[in-house]
């Protein structure tokens, strides 16, 4: 099939996925398409069967704010009438769906059929999509869609308690889960004994955070669990990402005095290589429509400490492979993590049921052909 793809391109959830799945669908012989602003941080330019599309926005002085939703909007039309698109995949609804929508709307004046799918991914339904000057268009936007897809039951449920929406024009929303390449995620010895010395000691535990940073990640919560490990197990702490909360975690860690103890080392681009180091991975968020962090995580061998919120329970199971506790419960993670960290056998018990569970559950061998089926049906309706 021929795919038009569009994410919000930087970091983040969904434009991991949006871009980790064009990437196996090419992989797979289907013809790939990016339309967005720039070229998604995890494509290199040279991946066989992936075409990016910059949609680029004039600025105007009498535009206040430059009018992307429209430039795209514009863009999805001229890129799927001239590569014969067969549809269009908007990851994550405000403003994809209704950009799309446009898209549709103008390329049926002309005769040409472009069904398009949106997926929902979390705030564009729990945070953003809830503000009254979006929820109305939100709304829209999804029950216009030829298919809707959510990457948890949770966020489902959320979006048809919300928004009381229950689908696209074409049928219910399909839970299609997130998922990693447990060929490229996984536990890597090599690469462990290689790297781990210059993160940690051999007698050091390694204790790792990776995301954007945002407010909703609780970054501070990552830094007081640390905190409290670091006065019982030798440990550091490895922070992958950066964003507008990183300025907390670095007074936290001045004023705990463990600002030695601990690697920010910004955003990288082959987190792969780095999850294998770990023996533990924090993510204490407030909110997480599934868990993309913990399920890169655990596919590389390394149990998660988590909260009980949205899609992670779809992921983690407490007790059998991480641990799951209530948001702000910084005692409860640190005491859970010192238990696991000083008892190998059961630590090593929990990496091989985290790997065990992104295997048989989240791998791209199970997911992908979830998409391509349903791209099959939404493509004929």
């Amino acid at each position: 099939m021929k795919i038009g793809i569009t994410c919000y391109p930087t970091y983040g959830g969904s434009g991991v996925v949006a871009t980790e799945l064009g990437i196996e669908l090419a992989a797979r012989g289907h013809d790939v398409h990016f339309i967005t602003y720039q070229q998604p941080f995890r494509l290199t330019g040279r991946e066989v069967g992936i075409h990016f599309h910059e949609v680029a926005v004039t600025t105007y002085p009498l535009f206040q704010y430059p009018p992307y939703d429209l430039a795209l909007a514009s863009r999805m039309a001229e890129v799927a009438e001239f590569y014969k698109l067969d549809l269009l995949h908007v990851h994550y609804a405000i403003p994809h769906s209704v950009c799309a929508l446009l898209a549709r709307q103008m390329l049926a004046a002309r005769g040409v059929r472009l069904p398009f799918i949106t997926t929902l991914h979390g705030t564009d339904i729990t945070l953003v999509g809830q503000d009254p000057g979006y929820l109305p268009i939100t709304k829209f936007g999804i029950e216009q869609s030829d298919g809707v897809t959510s990457i948890s039951d949770d966020l489902k449920r959320s979006t048809e308690r919300d928004f009381d929406v229950y689908g696209g024009l074409h049928g219910p929303i399909e839970v299609i889960h997130n998922f990693v390449n447990c060929d490229v995620y996984k536990p890597d010895e090599a690469r462990r004994t290689e790297l781990r010395p210059q993160y940690a000691a051999a007698d050091e535990k390694l204790i790792i955070h990776l995301s954007n940073f945002r407010r909703v990640k609780r970054v501070g919560d990552v830094v007081e669990v640390f905190a409290r490990i670091a006065k019982q197990v030798p440990a550091r702490l490895m922070l992958i990402g950066d964003g507008p909360d990183r300025s907390i975690a670095e007074h936290l860690a001045l004023s705990h005095g463990i600002e030695d103890r601990i690697h920010f080392l910004g955003k990288q681009d082959s987190v792969q290589d780095l999850l294998p180091l770990g023996d533990l991975l924090l993510m204490p968020s407030e909110m997480e429509s599934f868990g993309l962090a913990a399920l890169e995580g655990m596919a590389c061998g390394v149990p998660c400490v988590a909260t009980r919120v949205g899609g992670v329970p779809e992921l983690v199971d407490h007790g059998a492979n991480g641990l799951l506790y209530a948001v702000g419960d910084v005692e409860g993670m640190a005491a859970g993590a010192i238990e696991i960290l000083t008892d190998r056998a059961r630590l090593e018990a929990l990496a091989t049921a985290a790997r065990k569970t992104a295997q048989d559950k989240f791998c791209t061998t199970r997911i992908i052909p979830q998409y391509e089926q349903y791209y099959a049906r939404v493509s004929v309706q």
